[in-house]
């Protein structure tokens, strides 16, 4: 008689707590990252994530970071293992930048640092940092003018930078000539892996707890669960297909409109996801690989499901993508593709827009559009080169519920902006405005939040101005009958010259004395204007954020017919105020 297999015991209890202890872990590991890199880019902006993923390869818990880089781990993950299928020790780590083996731009390097449990690969400790500088044509390497790969930098195929705990002495002099700032470039690969080999500790702190066979089967699970919770949403959502268009305003090459296009079928416990239509690869750097495209395409679905789904690869294996060879969205080698996170805030906004026509109660009108970079670069006082990568993070559109948020991260980001402070004691450079915009958010029941305007005074000549914006000629859209938020703008002033517009890509150089501005964006607005409250009218024009002039245009019906109830609405907002 054969024996029946018994199906192991999840204990509720030991999940929670192993689930909680894995968020808690890889957050340390993130938090080690803040606390030892050297560039603004990481220790400032936070342009980095962290993660860790099972002896598998799949990621089963993710930092507050980036969303959008852990998308991406499945591919680079692959690469790894296949290069070094057997050939991994303790103290190893594991690095790769090239967007067409894995990763997504060479600004982005990921590590791969290996748990051993014993003799055995028990997981690995994921950390990718977005660099100041990996060589190419311009400092930053992040230009979106340029127009193959071989002109971004130095491509790092999968290779070991430390081997048992060793510097890999040969890779890494090769990086450090091949980038403009080596002691914060190599200073954070040293970041990165001081922080991998803090989760390696507490992961073996883990696993002397409970064993190696009962931590795996609390891996699995934690993959089971997130995926049978989404399961369960995606059945009670309505089947069909929905569409939604929405498109960058050009490649800075060509003036032509790149239309993202995406047609998403909701199936009976999945969704699949096909970018069929949306524009071929461009000449310009803004192609996004497919790697990151995934990754866009798997955190807008996760925004769309409720909070207590945990951030692992079981969401992943709910979604189906499909983005065709050749195009925007999965350009062939060897198109150009630093700047391609604009391509991915657009899927992102694009993915709203039709999960908008599925669960309408839970996704906002169109944000600022992404976050807006600014590099400054040339050499200071002493003759030593500095780069400023600056990346302006503005708005969210207003919500079902609420108004949207200003002076905050993209949703499909967790970014913050330089600290005026960090930049001027490092660089020659002064910001001479970081406010909020008023009247560039989109009006609704719940309007936008406004966009972020920032000026920057160079203070050397010679200086390298590389802007990458966007939202100039397609402005975020509002949902539910709310408007449409203000258009960006850029602009340079020069002493004795008039003020001159810029376009929504540029790269030029500058002089000593001059001003670079741009304004964000603001958010879309979410339902009709004419339902806005009053009161939220007049304490909107109190506060300074929309004019009065804004009020007579877009909120007829809710202020009544009197011209001067903006004034008047003020007035009475003020007067509430001081009660």
């Amino acid at each position: 008689m054969n024996a029946i297999a018994i199906p192991p015991v999840i204990d509720p209890v030991t999940f929670a707590v192993v689930k909680n202890a894995m968020d808690a872990i890889v957050d340390e590991v993130a938090y080690t990252v803040l606390r030892t890199a050297r560039s603004e880019i990481v220790k400032d902006v936070m342009d980095y994530s962290a993660a860790i993923c099972d002896r598998d390869g799949r990621m089963i818990a993710q930092a507050k970071t980036i969303a959008l880089h852990l998308g991406a781990i499945p591919e680079a993950m692959e690469a790894v293992k296949k290069r070094y299928a057997a050939g991994l020790k303790p103290g190893d780590a594991v690095i790769l930048n090239d967007p067409y083996e894995g990763g997504m731009h060479l600004p982005d390097i990921f590590m791969f640092v290996p748990f051993f449990y014993g003799d055995e690969i028990e997981g690995y400790c994921v950390v990718i940092c977005h660099h100041t500088d990996v060589g190419g044509r311009v400092p930053g390497s992040n230009a979106s003018d340029s127009t193959e790969i071989y002109q971004e930098g130095i491509r790092i195929p999968v290779v070991k930078l430390y081997e048992s705990g060793r510097v890999n002495d040969v890779v890494e002099r090769i990086i450090e000539r091949n980038v403009r700032v080596p002691d914060r470039v190599l200073g954070d690969l040293r970041a990165q892996y001081a922080a991998a080999k803090v989760g390696v500790r507490e992961l073996t702190a883990l696993f002397d707890r409970y064993g190696r066979e009962r931590t795996r089967l609390y891996f699995a699970e934690l993959l089971d669960y997130a995926e049978r919770l989404t399961r369960e949403e995606i059945r009670r959502w309505p089947k069909g297909t929905f569409h939604f268009t929405d498109y960058i305003d050009d490649d800075g090459l060509s003036p032509d409109p790149i239309p993202i296009k995406v047609a998403l079928t909701v199936h009976e416990d999945h969704v699949s996801v096909d970018y069929t239509g949306s524009s071929p690869q461009v000449r310009a750097a803004i192609n996004s690989t497919l790697s990151y495209t995934k990754s866009c395409t798997y955190l807008s679905v996760r925004c769309a499901l409720k909070g207590d789904v945990p951030n692992n690869a079981g969401v992943f294996r709910c979604v189906e993508i499909h983005a065709p060879a050749g195009t925007v969205l999965n350009p062939l080698e060897p198109a150009a593709v630093a700047a391609r996170a604009l391509t991915g805030y657009r899927v992102f906004d694009a993915m709203l827009g039709a999960l908008a026509q599925v669960v309408p109660d839970r996704i906002p009108a169109a944000g600022e559009g992404g976050n807006t970079v600014v590099c400054l670069s040339g050499k200071n006082a002493a003759g030593k080169p500095y780069i400023i990568v600056d990346m302006i993070c503005g708005a969210w559109g207003g919500r079902p519920q609420s108004d949207g948020i200003e002076a905050i991260t993209n949703a499909s980001q967790n970014l913050s902006n330089t600290p005026v402070e960090v930049m001027e004691a490092q660089h020659p450079v002064r910001v001479e405005a970081y406010e909020l915009e008023p009247d560039s958010c989109g009006a609704g029941r719940f309007r936008g939040g406004l966009g972020i305007r920032r000026s920057y005074r160079v203070l050397e000549d010679n200086v390298l101005l590389q802007l990458r914006a966007d939202r100039m000629k397609f402005r975020p859209y509002g949902l539910a009958g709310g408007g449409s938020a203000a258009a960006a703008i850029n602009r340079l002033d020069r002493e004795g010259e008039p003020a001159s517009l810029l376009p929504s890509k540029v790269s030029m150089m500058i002089s000593r004395g001059d001003v670079v501005t741009h304004i964000q964006p603001g958010g879309g607005g979410f339902g009709k204007p004419s339902e806005r409250d009053p009161a939220a009218i007049a304490l909107d024009v109190w506060n300074g954020k929309i004019s009065a002039e804004y009020v007579r245009q877009h909120y007829g019906a809710a202020a009544g017919s009197e011209p001067d109830f903006a004034d008047q609405a003020a007035s009475g907002a003020l007067m509430a105020v001081s009660r």
